[in-house]
């Protein structure tokens, strides 16, 4: 069964303006999603939801959390398609709003209720940043910067771990401090 569209909204029941609002993909300016959603915010009549992860990434000084959109150049807003569309489409940071020619499709409330419901308060994810045996993981600052290694023992009470790595040519076990290394993620 496809979901409403935003037309078949309208047409729906015009009198009853609760039918009209509905919860709309945005598409934001790159690394923009939190400058379109603070503006959003501002408006009347709009409700934003942009979901975040809390994540570390290597840099050459060792592993730094960022807080980035956990969907990239998306974001989510619920308003009231027929009046509020172009400020909404045209407002600071905002790209677009999400269409197929003249289908406006809508994201259905019990899709964003459920990923509301795995992030927190502040619409925040949190990576573990936990290790296990076998975990796939980069090095983080200094001399082996970059490198990929896997994690063969976790001793938590020292806040280190023992990983197996390639290193010149050969497999060695390093012991690293936890906060040198961070779970290798695909794409990064």
């Amino acid at each position: 069964m496809s979901q409403p569209e935003a037309s078949d909204l309208l047409q729906s029941d015009s009198a009853n303006p609760e039918c009209l609002l509905a919860w709309f993909c945005l598409r934001s300016q790159p690394k923009h999603e939190h400058i379109a959603a603070e503006h959003l915010r501002r408006m009347e009549e709009v409700e934003v939801f942009n979901p975040r992860i809390r994540v570390a990434r290597p840099t050459r000084h060792g592993s730094v959390w960022i807080t980035e959109s956990l969907f990239p150049n998306y974001l989510f807003a619920r308003f009231n398609w027929r009046t509020s569309l172009s400020r909404v489409h045209y407002g600071p940071g905002v790209s677009g709003v999400v269409h197929f020619g003249c289908r406006w499709p809508t994201v259905p409330d019990p899709v964003i209720a459920e990923i509301r419901s795995s992030l927190g308060p502040e619409e925040i994810q949190v990576s573990s940043a936990e290790f296990t045996p076998g975990d796939d993981v980069q090095i983080a600052g200094g001399v082996l910067h970059g490198l990929r290694a896997v994690i063969t023992q976790v001793m938590p009470g020292r806040q280190r771990v023992m990983v197996l790595m390639d290193f010149l040519g050969r497999q060695s076990t390093v012991e690293l401090g936890a906060s040198a290394v961070v779970k290798h993620t695909l794409g990064r």
